[in-house]
């Protein structure tokens, strides 16, 4: 199946798009923003702010996505190397681990729609840094720190991607595939929001109302697809937008 007809892929990248707008992330994009730049927010807001100041903000938020995408890759090799070692020892493991990931990814819809929560499966485990290293590795361990302190809103939708991951049969480089289109989706707005952080101030200021809305219906899509990728649904939507959408 070609990437550009593989749903999985599309479904990961957009994953990364719900965790920006979680609301354990976008609220706390301004201190991000300040933090790994060194810039104050004064300087951020401004709307006629100089190259200089543009160019500091790319390049640390750039560092800033490698580490987190360091991690989420990582993890996503993992998950794909746990596949492929069942699968090799036993015949049906990968529909055993696609049946228990899409349980997983159902509860984490409930979790995140409000209709129950796991406390215990899904504590919030965060790393402070309170004195940010210098420079552009620094900048880097900040965003290897986010990703390992990632809180319940993006545990949900980060560990649905990971279920879906361990059910593929793919091994490693499906895994790194998949957390890849994840890193990408989540590191768009990162970068879209430093880069016109004026714009984004004003965008939050109307968006945040809506952030318990977008919540529940983040953890109504996560329940849907748990749903799918239990009756290992996937492939067969897969197969019909290829037939839409064929790529050569």
């Amino acid at each position: 199946m070609e990437i550009g007809a593989d749903v999985t892929i599309w479904i990961a990248f957009s994953a990364g798009l719900l965790s920006y707008f979680s609301p354990c992330v976008l609220p706390l994009i301004p201190s991000y923003l300040t933090y790994i730049s060194g810039l104050s927010f004064g300087e951020l807001k401004d709307s006629h702010a100089s190259a200089k100041v543009r160019l500091t903000v790319v390049l640390h938020s750039l560092a800033f996505i490698a580490g987190f995408s360091a991690v989420f890759i990582g993890l996503g090799a993992l998950a794909g190397l746990a596949s492929s070692t069942f699968q090799a020892n036993l015949r049906e493991g990968l529909g055993v681990i696609q049946k228990v990931g899409g349980v997983l990814i159902f509860l984490f819809g409930i979790h995140l729609s409000g209709l129950f929560h796991f406390g215990v499966l899904l504590g919030e485990k965060r790393i402070q840094l309170r004195d940010k290293p210098t420079g552009f590795i620094g900048t880097f361990l900040v965003g290897v720190a986010f990703a390992a302190g990632w809180t319940p809103c993006i545990g949900p939708i980060l560990g649905a991607i990971l279920a879906i991951a361990a059910g593929s049969a793919g091994g490693a480089g499906r895994g790194v595939l998949l957390l890849s289109a994840y890193s990408v989706g989540l590191g768009i707005p990162f970068l879209i929001s430093g880069v016109l952080f004026h714009s984004f101030l004003d965008f939050f200021d109307r968006f945040k109302k809506h952030i318990r809305l977008f919540e529940i219906a983040t953890g109504v899509l996560l329940m849907i697809a748990g749903v799918l990728l239990f009756f290992d649904q996937f492939s067969r939507i897969a197969g019909y937008l290829y037939t839409i959408f064929p790529v050569s």
